[in-house]
């Protein structure tokens, strides 16, 4: 498992331009199940995604496709963890 963190290097009105495009993008990678949980930091630096693949290099590929990285709109650092305990629930979504 993964924490994505963003931080945002441009002005909110340039991430705004991008944001359709980044929805799709986070859209197509909930279809493929490596994204688990995203949303914007409070207050609004940046954003955290929730993933799962099978190692940092491909998630390494699959942040290299977002177009907030592609527009160089924000920082993104990776933490991986190994997940010992989740709500019953959310074991449905895990691989």
């Amino acid at each position: 498992m993964f924490i994505i963190s963003l931080n945002y290097t441009a002005p909110l009105e340039e991430l705004d331009r991008h944001m359709e495009a980044h929805v799709k993008y986070l859209k197509k990678y909930y279809a493929a199940d490596v994204f688990i949980m995203s949303g914007r930091k409070v207050p609004r630096t940046g954003g955290i995604i929730i993933a799962q693949a099978d190692s940092k290099e491909i998630l390494e590929k699959i942040i290299a496709d977002d177009p907030f990285y592609k527009h160089k709109l924000a920082e993104f650092e990776i933490t991986e963890f190994l997940a010992s305990q989740s709500h019953p629930a959310v074991k449905k979504v895990l691989r």
